[in-house]
């Protein structure tokens, strides 16, 4: 059930084999769209939007020039959508003292049996990991997550990320987290 596009990242965990895989809009919107309109993802994501929305969305995702969408699978079974981009080429840029080639990363966990088993925090670490391995000039990993969204910050925090600080982006009060290279 991989479908999709190819594969760009693996790695083993405890859980399973996860790996990372392009997004193809005609096939994952439907995927997509049941998640984001999951209502525990939708009062952060704030995407419960039709399936046409989500694959448009996708689309425009897949033609970014700095952002990257992927779905990420656990033993072959999609359980994740992410989005990996340049932040320092995004308009986060303008909301935190952005470095050249600053990753970003957006997670969210689709099925709620992956949820709250601390599964996030061991995704965060190895796509972080491999974000900080595919581009030797970043320095850092940064995030925003929701900072309503308690169970977030704490597996960024778990994975390696510090807060730095609350800013405020269109739409929500975000937890500025920082994974820092370390060698």
């Amino acid at each position: 059930m991989t479908g999709g596009g190819p594969v760009v990242a693996e790695t083993t965990l405890e859980q399973g084999v996860f790996t990372l895989r392009a997004v193809d809009p005609a096939v994952d919107a439907g995927l997509v769209h049941a998640w984001m309109n999951d209502p525990e993802v939708a009062a952060f994501w704030e995407m419960a939007q039709p399936v046409e929305r989500i694959a448009a969305y996708l689309r425009e995702q897949v033609g970014s020039a700095h952002s990257t969408p992927y779905i990420g699978c656990v033993d072959g079974t999609p359980m994740s959508y992410w989005e990996v981009y340049r932040a320092d080429l995004d308009p986060l840029r303008h909301h935190y003292p952005a470095r050249p080639r600053d990753a970003g990363v957006h997670l969210l966990l689709g099925p709620s049996a992956y949820r709250g088993r601390g599964l996030g925090t061991a995704l965060l670490r190895a796509v972080s990991d491999w974000l900080l391995r595919a581009d030797p000039y970043a320095e850092r990993v940064v995030a925003e997550p929701d900072v309503r969204n308690e169970r977030s910050v704490r597996a960024f925090e778990r994975a390696g990320f510090r807060l730095v600080g609350q800013i405020d982006l269109p739409g929500k009060r975000a937890a500025l987290m920082v994974r820092e290279r370390t060698a």
